[in-house]
C-alpha cells in the first residue's frame, strides 16, 4: 500500500487528462493523515488552485464554520476532492477527468482509512455513493460501502448560492458529530 507521500508524487506530474497542462497548482488534500473523517469534493476552484490547497476559498471558509459549530476541528480532518487540477471557469468535472483522477483518491482513502467519508455534494456522493444520488433528498442519509460509513452534505458553494439550506447543512454536520462520538464509544 502506497504512502500519502508516495500518492502525492505519482499524482503530482499526472497528465492523464488536460487538467494537468492547466493547473497552478496540484490540489491533492489536506489535513490529518490518521483522520477518522474525510471530507470528499468534487474539484479544486480557483483559490484553491492559487494555494494548492483544498477548501480555502468562501465554499472553504464556510465548511470550517459547520465545522466549529459542531466541534470537529479541521486538523482532525482530511480534505480532499476527486479532481486535484482545478477546471476551466470551476465548471463540472467531465467523466473522463473523473475517471483520470478516481485512482488517486481511493490510494489517499486506502492509506489514510477513515471510518466516515462525507460527500461535498451532489457530483461528489454520485461518484463515491451511488450514480443516481439526489442530493435535495438524500443529504445527511447514511450509507455502509466498501467499509466505511459515507453520507453527503450539501457542497459549501450550493450554500453561498442559497443560504436557506444551512439550516439542513447544520443538522447533517450534526449527525456527522454524533456518529463520530459512537464510534469512538465502540472502540
Amino acid at each position: 500500500m502506497a504512502t500519502l507521500k508516495e500518492v502525492y508524487t505519482s499524482c503530482e506530474n499526472c497528465q492523464k487528462c488536460a487538467l494537468g497542462a492547466t493547473r497552478t497548482n496540484l490540489v491533492f488534500g489536506v489535513g490529518n493523515e490518521n483522520a477518522r473523517l474525510m471530507f470528499v469534493g468534487e474539484a479544486p476552484g480557483e483559490q484553491e488552485d492559487l494555494t494548492g490547497t483544498p477548501f480555502v476559498g468562501k465554499a472553504g471558509q464556510l465548511l470550517d464554520k459547520f465545522l466549529f459549530a459542531v466541534d470537529i476541528p479541521r486538523e482532525d480532518v482530511y480534505i480532499a476532492n476527486i479532481l486535484k487540477c482545478r477546471p476551466p471557469k470551476n465548471r463540472d468535472p467531465l467523466p473522463e477527468e473523473e475517471d483520470a483522477c478516481i485512482g488517486y483518491l481511493r490510494e489517499q482513502v486506502k492509506a489514510i482509512r477513515p471510518e466516515i467519508i462525507v460527500c461535498l455534494g451532489r457530483i461528489s456522493a454520485m461518484r463515491l455513493i451511488k450514480p443516481d444520488f439526489k442530493i435535495t433528498a438524500e443529504h445527511g442519509k447514511w450509507f455502509q460501502k466498501g467499509g466505511f460509513w459515507m453520507t453527503a452534505v450539501y457542497h459549501p458553494a450550493a450554500l453561498l448560492r442559497d443560504p436557506r439550506k444551512k439550516e439542513d447543512m447544520l443538522e447533517d454536520m450534526k449527525a456527522i458529530r454524533q456518529k463520530l462520538e459512537e464510534g469512538s464509544a465502540e472502540k
